[in-house]
């Protein structure tokens, strides 16, 4: 049976989520119906893909399956605004970093099936990671439509829901650790001669390719370094000048810091 979504701010994550169903054949809703504060961004959400703009009572009141894509401060707000309107036939599907699922259910104040997600930016082109949890009255007909949803944008795991916040520091997180990385790489190569454009395209070609190594061989992380690090040689030079900057302990101290912040979000 076909059923209408609704998607609740219409921000980056949810426009690739939009993107991701719009591109999909394995869908077929019967209305995509979004609110935003921002009117600009529902436009261009009925604009590219056929989505109806409607207040957020109308949204809610009318929609089966419901994605909240809001700022974590905004949560109680928008779910305090439809008290009324929430029913137990509804699946609240959550992409606020760090909002247990347990704080949705009490907010709604009923029995309602919710899924927490967390996503993280590469859904924007398709090669996005999705971790997702279910809620207390959830039931494996819920996980498996959330499961179908994401996998739209990229690959999924379901995970206990202790496992959230973990998952926020690492995959959620995860992509700026790279784009830092990367500009590190960029810069330094430019400051040892090397034009910004042949930087930038070695740079990423690099991380691109040690990305396929890693998932094609299966093999663990430090036996492929080793692989390039000859005795002697550029490599070992360059990493051992990483590990004395400190570079392992960085990241464990940035995870951490990540995991830290995201149970701080929930302050129920």
């Amino acid at each position: 049976m076909a059923k209408k979504l609704g998607i609740i701010g219409c921000g980056k994550m949810a426009y690739a989520i939009a993107k991701g169903l719009f591109s999909a054949s394995s869908f077929s809703w019967t209305e995509q119906l979004v609110y935003d504060i921002d009117v600009e961004k529902t436009e261009k959400f009925r604009l590219e893909f056929g989505s109806v703009p409607v207040s957020l009572a109308m949204l809610i009141k009318e929609s089966d399956v419901i994605i909240l894509a809001v700022k974590p401060d905004k949560v109680g707000e928008v779910l305090l605004s439809g008290c009324d309107l929430w029913s137990e036939d509804k699946l609240l599907v959550s992409v606020a970093a760090g909002i247990k699922t347990s704080s949705l259910e009490e907010i709604c104040g009923i029995n309602m099936p919710v899924v927490r997600v967390m996503p993280n930016t590469p859904a924007l082109v398709g090669q996005g990671v999705a971790a997702i949890a279910k809620g207390k009255f959830a039931k494996d007909e819920h996980i498996d439509l959330v499961y179908r949803i994401f996998s739209t944008l990229g690959t999924v795991v379901v995970v206990q829901e202790k496992m959230m916040d973990a998952v926020t520091a690492v995959s959620g997180s995860g992509p700026a650790y790279i784009y830092l990385i990367a500009e590190a790489m960029i810069n330094a190569a430019v400051q040892i001669g090397l034009d910004i454009d042949t930087a930038r395209f070695l740079v990423l070609n690099t991380i691109k390719g040690s990305s396929a190594m890693l998932i094609e061989t299966g093999e663990h992380p430090a036996v492929l370094r080793e692989a390039v690090c000859s005795p002697g040689g550029t490599t070992i030079a360059a990493v051992r000048k990483l590990e004395e900057s400190g570079l392992r302990k960085a990241f464990f101290e940035a995870v951490e810091s990540a995991y830290k912040r995201s149970l701080e979000l929930d302050s129920r």
